[in-house]
């Protein structure tokens, strides 16, 4: 009875190790898959810190033309553009950090949950592939080219609509304005000549 007791213990015991041994060749491969994505991480972590800055430097730029004299213009744009870099070289390592930091807990238990070990192991060479890295290099070309056809070929169906658009919140804006948009118009438009008298 002893011996069965300690065997099974033993068998118990062996496969615990073997399960803990698995875990751990898991884990391994999940910090590769996350090591192999590292760039893509920074990248994601380059977007986000950029988003904000996007509207930011829109903004100015529209309030640059109409509110700023045209002799400080391009010192003033200068000025919002090196504001933007420094928030941007302060931002990108900061996000960066944090995805790197957050990426084992956030995604590490996703990728151990639905992936085997062995499919890790495969996913990791994928990831490691050179032509995957080519292509993943030229994806951005490859996008832009196709942004500037699909821009060039779908201009002529959706400048209209843009434009009626513009034109119908215009005169949203003009009624709910009592007229003070229409009036900026008129005021803007150059004074028509007196009619000549006979």
């Amino acid at each position: 009875m002893m011996f069965r007791q300690t065997a099974l213990a033993a068998v118990a015991a062996t496969l615990a190790l073997c399960s803990l041994s698995a875990h751990a060749d898991k884990k391994e491969q999940v910090q590769k898959v996350l090591s192999v994505q590292q760039p893509a991480l920074e990248d994601m972590a380059r977007g986000v810190a950029e988003q904000p800055a996007r509207p930011l430097a829109g903004g100015a730029r529209q309030i640059l033309l109409p509110a700023v004299p045209e002799d400080k213009r391009e010192a003033t744009a200068k000025q919002v553009d090196a504001e933007i870099k420094k928030y941007l070289d302060s931002a990108i390592p900061a996000v960066r950090a944090s995805a790197i930091k957050l990426a084992p807990t956030a995604i590490g238990p996703i990728l151990e949950e639905r992936f085997t070990e062995e499919e890790l192991k495969q996913l990791v060479v994928m990831l490691e592939s050179p032509i995957l890295k080519r292509y993943q290099a030229a994806l951005p070309e490859m996008s832009n080219a196709l942004l500037e056809k699909v821009v060039e070929d779908a201009r002529p169906a959706v400048n209209p609509k843009l434009q009626a658009a513009e034109g119908n919140i215009r005169k949203l804006l003009d009624t709910a304005s009592g007229g003070k948009l229409s009036a900026g118009d008129k005021a803007a438009a150059p004074a028509a000549k007196p009619a000549a008298k006979k």
